[in-house]
């Protein structure tokens, strides 16, 4: 299959690249996590439920043509996390999401990767301005999309809760 964006990005300190079947042992430590998962998914995941939620991410590829990337660390080569595009059938746009096992919190490697997918973006859909889609009571990932230049549209009532979308821009000089 072809797809509409690259199957790997590079970064300063991380490789960003299609999930293998390896990886779900590393996204454990993020779906197991129930301080991490409590904004997306609501609940700490079983290996299996892991496993599973991963062979998604993988699926997304092969339905849309693009997806989430696995978060490869370079120096100890360890899938970190996600990143990359999401648009589920239920979702309202095309989204730049992120989710990081918690060890890896507050060490730039959110933005990096982001900052990463947010250029491939802009080189692969330059028509689309995409969104995150982030729960409201989010603060961090707030946060986030604030210092890679998202900027809040509106609020919305979905599944029972409120989120917000934040807008990327696709017309600004990238920064690394």
């Amino acid at each position: 299959m072809s797809f509409l964006v690259p199957e790997k990005i590079e970064t300063s300190r991380l490789y960003l690249r299609q999930f293998r079947d390896e990886d779900w042992k590393d996204m454990h430590a993020y779906y197991s996590d129930e301080e991490a998962t409590k904004f997306t998914i609501g609940r700490s995941l079983t290996e299996g439920e892991s496993w599973r939620a991963m062979a998604s991410i993988i699926g997304h590829w092969q339905l849309r043509g693009y997806g989430p990337y696995a978060i490869e660390e370079k120096i100890s080569n360890k899938v970190i996390g996600t990143v990359g595009f999401w648009y589920p059938n239920d979702w309202p746009e095309i989204e730049i999401k992120w989710a990081l096992a918690r060890q890896y919190w507050g060490q730039g490697f959110a933005s990096e990767a982001a900052r990463g997918v947010q250029k491939t973006a802009l080189e692969c859909f330059p028509e689309k301005s995409l969104i995150s889609f982030i729960h409201s009571g989010n603060r961090a990932s707030i946060q986030l999309a604030l210092a890679i230049s998202a900027v809040f549209e509106q609020q919305v009532e979905f599944r029972g809760d409120t989120w917000h979308i934040y807008r990327h821009p696709n017309n600004f000089e990238q920064k690394d």
